[in-house]
């Protein structure tokens, strides 16, 4: 079973904190795939479901911090998108955990690496697997 993360990164702040993890070199999973969006906003629960389906293994969505979104709500449709999409994966037996939303400033790449890390360690107590 994959061990894949998925993150979904905005443009505005995620991004930003991981590039910046990159240039300080700050070394994170190779399990890590990034995938830059213009807002949180914009990251569906089709997306979210497709990189389950895809062999996912858990799905982040990292948005702006509150009052700072660049959409002015991107980061609160996204949070009720991923609060959505976990009571779904719940309803098919896939540990809702293993999707989540968090928020960061673009100047904070430890707390991009703590979460990160953070969603490997819950990955291995739940075994890896769906």
């Amino acid at each position: 079973m994959s061990r894949e993360i998925i993150a979904f990164c905005c443009e505005h702040s995620a991004t930003p904190a991981a590039n910046l993890a990159g240039r300080l070199g700050l070394h994170y999973s190779e399990n890590l795939r990034l995938i830059p969006v213009p807002c949180a906003g914009r990251v569906d629960v089709v997306h979210i479901l497709k990189a389950f389906e895809k062999g996912a293994a858990a799905v982040l969505v990292l948005g702006c911090e509150d009052g700072a979104c660049h959409h002015i709500e991107g980061n609160t449709r996204a949070r009720e998108r991923v609060r959505y999409s976990r009571t779904l994966l719940e309803e098919i037996g896939i540990d809702g955990r293993r999707v989540g939303m968090f928020n960061l400033a673009p100047d904070t790449p430890h707390k991009f690496l703590d979460i990160v890390n953070e969603t490997n360690e819950t990955l291995k107590e739940l075994g890896g697997g769906k």
